[in-house]
């Protein structure tokens, strides 16, 4: 008599659905059996993955309004220019922009040795790149690199508008 190798398994979402335990050694299939009667069924444990997949894209959707809403705040209060570039990548590269430059204040200004001139100087050349992806490239940068990220830009970063260029 051979141990049996399709399981009846109430689930603990109470479907009850029968598994062909086959390919598990035969001592391993009772507990396997009782293992997955803790879990919820394949169809239930799909489902619900499924909502939390789509919670956290309504969670992440909503964050990232918040987050560009107050970069365009941002912008307008310290009169940064409009980015260039796809329209993809404008308001991530809006977004990358401003948290790179509050990282920066809170590292240079608040926490470091800078004053409100130097800050303003770092501004102005800030002002100068308008290319988002540029802004999108940095976004992983610590905010105390930011001046030398600003002086390694090239012309190809800095906005068509600049009257510097």
């Amino acid at each position: 008599m051979a141990v049996r190798t399709q399981w009846t398994v109430e689930h603990a979402c109470s479907h009850q659905v029968v598994h062909d335990l086959s390919k598990r050694p035969a001592d391993k299939r009772a507990g396997f059996a009782r293992w997955l009667a803790a879990k919820d069924c394949s169809e239930c444990w799909k489902a619900s993955r499924d909502a939390d997949t789509e919670s956290k894209e309504e969670w992440l959707a909503a964050k990232r309004a918040e987050e560009q809403q107050a970069a365009v705040e941002w912008a307008t209060k310290f009169d940064m220019p409009q980015l260039e570039g796809p329209e993809r990548a404008l308001d991530w590269g809006e977004r990358s922009r401003h948290q790179l430059m509050l990282s920066a204040h809170a590292a240079l200004v608040v926490e470091g040795p800078w004053d409100e001139a130097d800050w303003a100087e770092l501004e102005e050349k800030a002002r100068t790149i308008t290319r988002a992806g540029w802004w999108i490239d940095q976004r992983d940068a610590e905010g105390r690199d930011l001046l030398e990220l600003l002086d390694a830009a090239t012309e190809h970063d800095v906005g068509s508008e600049n009257p510097f260029r």
